[in-house]
């Protein structure tokens, strides 16, 4: 029997994850609906779509829907809707934090099953202490919602730094005692599943992509500003992250020459005068402070210095959210975290000064909008990056026994 051509094996795996992607967005799409969303025939669709259900990776749902989600009753037989399927597997999703590990596991169709919060006692680890603690969260959690870590079909992990997702190898990370660390072999090796890693910034654009503002947005930017800064790129429905991985690194753009100390060895970046501890390192020059909420509170009493230190901060992000916009032109910007009350994020001011810096030009301009969540939404977005490559293995597991 003659082997499949390589390029016709890749055409064929590239065409079910076309239609497994217009699936899930779809919740519920008939299969005519999704050939005229996809571009390919009704005959390709339906072989498709027959080999998923017998995979288990889809199923049927009652009545019948079009493209709009809207039902569409005609004559004769009723056409068949197609959904996700929930129980075909459990997903993971870690977000590794300064002070806490927060874990969810998901269904195939991404409803959240169980969650899970661990403190951690100390802010910096070996690669080895971090993995067997987000192995023990994993199993912690797992515990509550009554299955273990080998009923996982994959796992998420999500955290600072710069990382290469694509090998899971984690050049420098503020969780890591040191650098150029191959994090998604260990965790590979310790979990015995699938584990996939990125920056977290990257899995919140996923996040707010599949379950938050920027679902059915093409072009879009997540910004998130807590203990530092980072940022998420979706550009034509696609997760952006540079060749070496290490691009959309908008808390690493330089706004001062030889400027203040930033947690990544360098000078001047934009996060060493808005994240978390850049502000409190300033406001401890001149009065004693020692945590945000109380700095923001003296701030609001009148103290100089910590008003001063906020305003600053909202200048400095102002203007590095207006390059954004002028590099990008995206259609959505989204500021996300639990500090996105403070003015320096999301008071009118600093939005303003923001479109007193943007290319004027007679056109809509790029929407802005703030969404604030719990840390549970970044482990989220690690638990929806690994749905996508648990997708990609089953589908690749198709390509082998199909074709």
């Amino acid at each position: 029997m003659t082997e499949p051509n390589t390029h016709i094996v890749e055409q064929r795996t590239s065409a079910r994850r076309i239609v497994m992607d217009a699936i899930r967005a779809g919740d519920g799409l008939a299969r005519v609906d999704i050939a005229e969303q996809v571009g390919l025939s009704p005959a390709s669709v339906t072989a498709i779509t027959a080999e998923m259900l017998g995979a288990g990776l889809i199923e049927t749902v009652g009545g019948e829907s079009g493209a709009a989600g809207e039902a569409k009753p005609r004559r004769g037989r009723p056409r068949v809707a197609l959904k996700v399927r929930g129980a075909a597997c459990r997903v993971a999703g870690l977000k590794i934090a300064r002070e806490s590990i927060s874990a969810t596991v998901l269904d195939f169709e991404g409803n959240e099953l169980v969650s899970h919060v661990h403190q951690l006692s100390t802010a910096l680890l070996t690669p080895m202490e971090l993995a067997r603690v987000a192995a023990a969260v994993l199993d912690e959690t797992c515990a509550e919602g009554g299955f273990g870590r080998a009923d996982l079909a994959g796992v998420g992990i999500g955290l600072a730094g710069l990382i290469d997702a694509r090998r899971g190898f984690v050049y420098w990370s503020p969780s890591l005692n040191k650098r150029n660390v191959d994090l998604g072999t260990l965790f590979n090796t310790l979990f015995q599943c699938p584990v996939f890693i990125d920056n977290d910034a990257n899995l919140i654009a996923k996040a707010e992509q599949l379950f938050g503002l920027g679902r059915g947005v093409a072009n879009f930017i997540v910004l998130t500003v807590e203990h530092g800064v980072g940022m998420g790129i979706v550009i034509d429905n696609q997760i952006y992250r540079g060749t070496r991985g290490c691009g959309a690194e908008f808390g690493h753009t330089k706004v001062q020459l030889e400027g203040a100390l930033c947690q990544c060895g360098q000078r001047g970046c934009l996060e060493a005068y808005v994240g978390d501890y850049a502000l409190l390192r300033e406001a401890r020059v001149g009065t004693p402070l020692k945590d945000l909420p109380t700095m923001w509170q003296a701030a609001q009493n009148g103290d100089t210095v910590a008003r001063a230190v906020f305003e600053r901060a909202g200048r400095i992000f102002a203007l590095g959210l207006a390059n954004v916009v002028n590099i990008f032109d995206p259609d959505l910007v989204i500021l996300a975290g639990q500090r996105a009350s403070f003015d320096h994020l999301d008071a009118r001011k600093a939005i303003d000064e923001m479109r007193s810096h943007v290319v004027q030009v007679d056109a809509t301009s790029t929407e802005v909008a703030v969404h604030q969540w719990g840390d549970l939404m970044w482990a989220k977005g690690a638990a929806a990056y690994a749905i996508d490559g648990v997708t990609a293995l089953r589908i690749n597991e198709l390509a082998v026994h199909g074709d």
